[in-house]
């Protein structure tokens, strides 16, 4: 295989790893050096790629992992096809039960937890989609672990010699010790002969103090274990005593039904976005690189664009709208490479463990969500906009900010403000009444008539200027105009001197979710110049926001925070 593999993938793929694995979020070319082994040229070459697809970004003299990354593992959660078979059960025990429920699926020697439904209370479960547990540390793993032959046995010795105490599984807490060796592995083995004759297993704080659950196997028609579906919660709800008698049956009727669908399913499909009426729906994932993207790229940054590892990137990406596993021929169709270079690239990621063949298809494997996937997979919509503002913010010279409708006012969510002389003083947290702001309108744009005609009736018309829309019929016409133009001009109507633009943010199914607006003195820029130069920026920004909330919120729901 040395000789067929591909090393800048490879090495591009060793990056993001290290990126994702590293316990800050921000990292310097040094550190991945250190942590790669790969020496600064390389580490350079891969980050000036990486920049260009979107997968980092540079702050200063740092670079980050971007939600486009995600784009990775969400090829291979629509690839394996358990998402979109299984979760609809998952959530409907979970509804049934009022804890959280989890699936997880084998990955070497460990539990790979691959969509979950939680319950938020003060005390909850806190992994995220794409996290790896250990399988002697959890319900789910002991499960899997009942279907493991030995050399899957002799793969976890091995792994626990190298990592007793549990440093390479970031989801849980590090041991304060290491068990004997011995004892670890009979208990393993003995806990999962029991979970194998019994049909479940309980995890009884073994992650964490006051975490139970419950897990169940899932099989394939054949009968071989699929995945685990668990139920957690915690001690001040159940006991352990209690808790299987009290999960089990409704915890196996979910099982049979889940079963009884993979029987019915013939073959993984990729998930749409569901559409909302009458709005378009957003795409449901960037498209990946084309070859002929790539040789642009390549014409523009010339030695510094590594085609070899953007090439790589697209075959892996491409597993997303496959429907399943890809074939040579089909890996090449999809991305418009040779047979030839797409065969290397799959190769390469065989050989790397992120994806596996039988016969001519080629299927990719849960270690793909290594790759930054549950690192990211705990954004939320503010997370996912600073980035967008900051850059709005430097490229306008003005303050840019995210709102969201909450009952009748708008509350901030993120803002880049600019160092001016004369600057707005609001913060995120800040609430301002929805009829008198730009980012109000297009939110109560969004809303079905009755709904928007109860909320004029009742919100806050009092004058702030001159210039402030009072009677609910100019207000009903500014949101209507709004909703035609998709976009809202608000002129001195909040405070004088202030004038504001915003547009809309849509989810991925085509929700208005939020508002990105630009704040401007008025002294600075006439109305028709803010709609002439601020709004094409801001429509291009929306829209950049908008991919990375497509991507980066495929799998798991979207977070207003």
């Amino acid at each position: 295989m040395s000789g067929e593999a591909v090393g800048p993938l490879e090495r591009g793929l060793a990056v993001l790893h290290a990126m994702a694995a590293n316990p800050s979020p921000r990292m310097r070319r040094s550190d991945l050096t250190a942590a790669t082994g790969l020496l600064r040229s390389p580490v350079d070459r891969i980050i000036a790629t990486l920049l260009r697809l979107g997968y980092v970004r540079a702050d200063g003299r740092d670079v980050l992992l971007t939600p486009r990354v995600m784009e990775l593992g969400n090829a291979y959660l629509a690839s394996c096809g358990l998402v979109d078979a299984l979760e609809p059960y998952v959530v409907e025990l979970a509804d049934e039960l009022d804890e959280s429920v989890s699936l997880a699926v084998p990955d070497r020697d460990g539990a790979r937890l691959i969509t979950q439904a939680v319950r938020r209370r003060a005390m909850y479960l806190a992994f995220h989609i794409g996290d790896l547990l250990p399988a002697e540390r959890s319900a789910a793993g002991v499960v899997l672990a009942g279907g493991w032959e030995e050399a899957q046995f002799h793969a976890w010795r091995a792994r626990r010699r190298a990592d007793p105490l549990d440093a390479g599984f970031p989801a849980v807490p590090p041991r304060d010790e290491a068990p004997a060796e011995d004892e670890s592995e009979r208990c393993l083995r003995s806990r999962a002969a029991v979970a194998r004759r019994a049909g479940w297993a309980l995890d009884e704080e073994w992650v964490e103090p006051g975490l139970l659950a419950v897990a169940a196997p899932v099989r394939d028609p054949a009968g071989r274990i699929l995945a685990a579906v668990s139920v957690l919660t915690h001690t001040s709800r159940h006991t352990a005593a209690d808790f299987p008698g009290h999960v089990m049956p409704r915890l196996q009727a979910a099982v049979d039904r889940m079963e009884a669908a993979l029987r019915r399913a013939t073959g993984p499909t990729a998930r749409p976005a569901p559409a909302a009426q009458g709005l378009a729906p957003q795409p449901a994932a960037r498209p990946a690189s084309t070859a002929q993207d790539l040789r642009e790229s390549k014409d523009e940054l010339g030695m510094e664009f590594l085609e070899s590892l953007a090439r790589g990137l697209a075959v892996l990406s491409a597993f997303g709208s496959a429907g399943g596993g890809l074939t040579i021929s089909a890996a090449a169709a999809a991305t418009g490479l040779s047979r030839a270079t797409a065969r290397r690239a799959l190769l390469t990621l065989r050989h790397l463990g992120y994806a596996d063949s039988q016969g001519p298809t080629y299927h990719l494997l849960p270690r793909v969500l290594d790759l930054g996937h549950a690192r990211l997979s705990c954004l939320t919509l503010t997370d996912i906009s600073r980035p967008h503002l900051a850059e709005l913010a430097a490229l306008l010279g003005e303050s840019a900010s995210v709102a969201v409708l909450d009952e009748d006012d708008i509350r901030y969510l993120a803002r880049a403000a600019t160092s001016r002389v004369l600057r707005i003083d609001i913060t995120s947290g800040t609430r301002l009444p929805a009829g008198p702001t730009s980012m109000g309108r297009v939110l109560l744009a969004a809303l079905p008539p009755g709904e928007l005609a109860a909320r004029i009736a009742r919100t806050d018309r009092r004058p702030r200027t001159p210039h402030t829309l009072t009677a609910p019929r100019r207000l009903t016409a500014a949101v209507a105009a709004a909703a035609r133009d998709g976009y809202a001009l608000v002129d001195q109507e909040l405070q004088e001197g202030l004038r504001s633009l915003a547009v809309p943010l849509h989810d991925r199914g085509g929700h208005v979710v939020a508002a990105l607006n630009v704040a401007v003195h008025a002294g600075r820029s006439t109305p028709q110049e803010m709609v002439e130069r601020v709004l094409p920026a801001l429509r291009d920004t929306a829209s950049r926001i908008e991919a990375d909330l497509s991507t980066a919120f495929a799998y798991v729901p979207l977070v207003v925070e």
